[in-house]
């Protein structure tokens, strides 16, 4: 364990990557731009506007830092988007490194205030355009969560299992796969170590975006992928949340056997879905493939991928004619 400004680093750099860290930090513009990052990610035009920089300049910045194994870079869509390394990552030792720096800037500083002004105003045009998205939605969103049981009472019903099951307020770290609006991030990120959501519609990331930054919540790592092919190392979650997705798939087992990858040994996944129904509306109307799933169906299927049903609980309204939804945790086993 070593010191750096009276901060106790766990981890340690070879003394040519702390060196290349280093330089590729110690450059004012770059400093900005690491000074902006750690309140959440930030595309190469958001960095543009915020810096007051061309697009080659900042993107040559932005190639060292990531060179440099000091930020993070993804697409989304037709969109990059740069982000800090974080703890609880494969590496995380430039992220201790990075972090200690941040640390001892001086935030009231005229240039990074400065800064922060206008990551505010670039943060309120990304939530106009995002709700201007949603709002083009929202009329069939609402015809197809009106259909079954209403989102409060699931959500609660969740924790509660989660609380039950995992004893713990801290859930390490997450993945929720089929992000959409951001809802399940939303919801445990305060609980989390790290926490990821994938979702494969781009504009319903934006939504996520904006309903994240409007919660304060900067720290998402948000990436426009598909679950059978995520950007993430396997056996790196504690839990893998999959709300709401199944339904839209043809090959659910196949789905869980893919998200069951992702647990670490003993680690849970949370599966929440409609219970069988006939409702056809749902599938000619709102693109379901399936008509929901009973509970043979879902433990044959974690069974298959190598998982123990460790809880199941049906969330449903008396006399409201609304579709019930299960809730399965399961745990996966260390011959998965």
């Amino acid at each position: 364990m070593s010191e750096f400004g009276g901060e106790q680093l766990t981890t340690q750099l070879p003394l040519d990557l702390a060196v290349e860290a280093l330089k590729a930090i110690g450059e004012p513009s770059r400093l900005r731009i690491i000074a902006v990052l750690r309140h959440g990610e930030c595309s190469v035009s958001d960095l543009c506007e915020i810096l007051g920089q061309s697009q080659p300049r900042i993107s040559r910045h932005l190639r060292l830092l990531v060179d440099a194994g000091v930020c993070t870079r993804h697409r989304e869509g037709t969109f990059v988007f740069f982000g800090l390394q974080r703890r609880a990552t494969n590496d995380e030792r430039y992220a201790e490194l990075t972090q200690a720096i941040l640390r001892s800037l001086d935030v009231s500083d005229p240039q990074l205030a400065s800064d922060q002004e206008r990551l505010r105003e670039v943060r309120k045009r990304r939530a106009v355009t995002a709700q201007e998205h949603f709002a083009s939605v929202a009329d069939a969103w609402d015809r197809e969560s009106s259909h079954h049981v209403a989102q409060a009472i699931v959500e609660t019903a969740l924790l509660s299992a989660l609380d039950t099951c995992l004893g713990t307020s801290n859930l390490g770290n997450i993945i929720d796969i089929g992000t959409g609006t951001g809802r399940m991030i939303e919801l445990l990120a305060n609980r989390s170590e790290r926490i990821v959501g994938l979702d494969t519609n781009a504009a319903m990331l934006r939504v996520a975006r904006a309903t994240l930054d409007s919660a304060s919540i900067h720290r998402a790592e948000l990436r426009h992928a598909d679950l059978f092919a995520p950007p993430v190392q396997p056996e790196q979650f504690d839990l893998v949340i999959v709300h709401q997705v199944l339904h839209y798939l043809d090959d659910p087992d196949r789905a869980i056997h893919a998200i069951s990858r992702l647990a670490t040994t003993g680690g849970s996944i949370a599966i929440i879905d409609l219970m069988a129904h006939d409702n056809e509306t749902l599938r000619s109307e709102h693109a379901h493939r399936r008509l929901g799933f009973d509970d043979q169906q879902i433990a044959n299927w974690c069974l298959a991928a190598g998982l123990d049903i460790t809880h199941r609980h049906v969330a449903s309204e008396a006399n409201s004619g609304r579709l019930d939804v299960g809730i399965w945790l399961a745990q996966k086993g260390t011959g998965s």
